[in-house]
């Protein structure tokens, strides 16, 4: 195993996965066909590039040896990422669009069931006691509340004043969250004990700010560069800033904030926007974080210890999360 990728891991479960929540929505009964077939038709729409789904097997397996037991855990992982993504569209004002199956408001009201009940109606069905149902259902509750702190933290983002640390805060909440609560499930229902459970919270909220700076590169790289058109407060952009308020650059932290509110609705102030934050110097101090932020989750990892087979899996998986990407703009 221990050549093993998180990528094989979900080639191995993913037919599973897919079954889970096909079962989900199917035990919803033949009176609510309507919702059956809206979820059915979301969940077609929002599709994910990486299968983060393996991390409660990866949790599971490494607390027990077996990554089986939590294929209705990824299930939920995938739920709740679907409704997540969904409603952030929206809250964005993309309009989050849709196929020609699935109108706008018909979507919305998927999301809710996907996040939530869908969700409940499969930690329910699982055969585990009932103390483990409702500390499975309580993260659920958590996360809902954290992730939505995060996320109108970040809408309501000013970046005047955006500092990491604030920035990091928010990152924590609005995708440390949903991993916290997805590694927290996999240890419950592996039984392990409260000490390791909060680790492995932690060690998902860490995981979480790692793949967001993750995803905030990738939007530059991809040439959507949504977090600049949608006015996002990232990481990277709070580099920029604290280092030219510091010391000179190319632009002021003033330059920087105008147009960084001009790339709402500006093309060429999104492209100077973006250059600046490729400067080497932004650049060197953005991955001075990422490596901070992957050495904590492999302490944490290191500390946890656990089944040798799928520990270096998880690890691995951690490396790639914290590459930088971007290159330096001349």
């Amino acid at each position: 195993m221990n050549s093993t990728s998180y990528l094989d891991l979900y080639e191995r479960f993913s037919v599973d996965i897919e079954t889970e929540i096909e079962g989900g929505i199917e035990r919803l009964g033949p009176s609510h066909d309507a919702v059956k077939n809206a979820m059915a038709e979301l969940l077609r729409h929002q599709k994910f590039k990486y299968p983060l789904q393996v991390l409660p097997l990866l949790v599971h397996a490494i607390e027990t040896g077996n990554p089986e037991p939590a294929v209705p855990l990824s299930a939920v992982h995938v739920l709740w990422w679907t409704s997540a993504c969904y409603l952030d569209d929206l809250a964005d004002g993309q309009g989050a669009g849709t196929s020609r199956e699935i109108g706008e408001n018909e979507a919305l009201l998927a999301a809710v069931i996907s996040g939530n009940a869908l969700p409940l109606h499969i930690i329910q069905s699982q055969r585990v006691p009932e103390s483990v149902h409702n500390a499975l259902t309580a993260e659920l509750a958590k996360c809902w509340i954290v992730g939505t702190e995060g996320q109108l933290s970040d809408l309501r983002g000013d970046a005047r004043g955006a500092t990491r640390d604030s920035v990091v805060t928010t990152y924590r909440g609005k995708s440390g969250a949903p991993f916290g609560m997805i590694t927290a499930m996999g240890a419950i229902l592996a039984d392990a004990e409260s000490e390791r459970i909060e680790l492995w919270r932690e060690f998902g909220y860490v995981f979480g700010v790692l793949w967001q700076m993750f995803n905030d590169q990738e939007d530059i790289l991809s040439g959507r560069n949504e977090d600049l058109r949608n006015g996002t407060v990232t990481f990277l952009l709070a580099c920029a800033l604290e280092h030219a308020s510091m010391r000179s650059s190319t632009h002021s932290s003033e330059e920087l904030l105008d147009l960084h509110s001009a790339s709402r609705s500006c093309e060429q102030a999104r492209s100077e926007l973006a250059t600046a934050l490729l400067a080497p110097s932004v650049l060197h101090r953005f991955q001075e974080d990422l490596d901070r932020f992957r050495e904590d989750a492999l302490r944490i990892l290191s500390k946890l210890g656990g089944d040798e087979d799928y520990l270096p899996v998880l690890r691995r998986l951690v490396e790639e999360s914290a590459s930088l990407l971007l290159h330096r703009a001349e």
